[in-house]
């Protein structure tokens, strides 16, 4: 399986994963990856997949929403009615 970029996108796993006094080691042994994956999905160079986000939404307590959603007033994909309205 290929490396996915995540292009620099900021998340809260470090946040989260520090505030329960988590390495990153115990974190990536408990959702079954290596240490350096949980590095690069902290530092926003990789994208977890679907499956990975929720076990580490799951260990960390939250949601994953809360963990990766973009921050307030990013880009966001538009509507497509709105698109479509011209608007």
């Amino acid at each position: 399986m290929g490396r996915t970029s995540a292009r620099g996108q900021q998340n809260g796993v470090r946040a989260a994963r520090t505030a329960l006094r988590l390495t990153q080691a115990e974190l990536a042994e408990a959702v079954g990856v290596t240490r350096q994956t949980v590095v690069a999905v902290e530092a926003g160079n990789y994208a977890p997949s679907v499956y990975l986000a929720l076990a580490v939404a799951r260990r960390l307590g939250g949601t994953v929403e809360a963990l990766f959603a973009p921050e307030p007033g990013a880009a966001r994909p538009r509507d497509p009615q709105q698109v479509e309205a011209g608007r």
